[in-house]
């Protein structure tokens, strides 16, 4: 975690100065000879370009103090950890179950009637009720009953 938050603030550094670049640039390519306005900066690329570096910099002082608090090494900053080490419990999966197929096409249909018409999504909205019951008490009932 030491090392992602040394790449955001590295990546905050980027941004801040590609940020100064941009700003002297619109300021150098708007004072022509030609034009008698007086040099303009173009904000939206500029604002958007600091932006980014304020949000790399939030990340980057968010993840520094999350390994400060940790007050250890995680295994990916470690340079003799195994893959293994880092690999953590991720839950439990079904990988028989067809009901994360039937809420997925549910959800599509309730999007699809957003878009198209608005009885489309009752339908789809039904169809997600009956799939989202059925996976939730997938394994209180028939073959996998525990």
């Amino acid at each position: 975690m030491g090392t992602n938050a040394r790449l955001f603030w590295i990546l905050a550094g980027f941004f801040f100065a590609a940020d100064i670049a941009y700003i002297l640039w619109s300021l150098l390519v708007s004072a022509r000879p030609a034009a008698s306005a007086p040099p303009e900066v173009e904000w939206v690329g500029a604002v958007a370009i600091g932006l980014t570096g304020a949000l790399s910099a939030l990340i980057g002082f968010y993840l520094w103090r999350v390994h400060k608090g940790q007050r250890g090494e995680l295994p990916e900053d470690r340079l003799d950890a195994n893959i293994d080490d880092g690999d953590a419990e991720q839950g439990h999966f079904s990988p028989w179950s067809w009901w994360p197929v039937v809420l997925a096409t549910a959800a599509a249909l309730t999007f699809l009637g957003i878009a198209i018409g608005p009885w489309i999504s009752f339908i789809g909205v039904s169809i997600f009720l009956i799939a989202i019951v059925g996976w939730v008490y997938e394994y209180y009932r028939g073959y996998f009953a525990r």
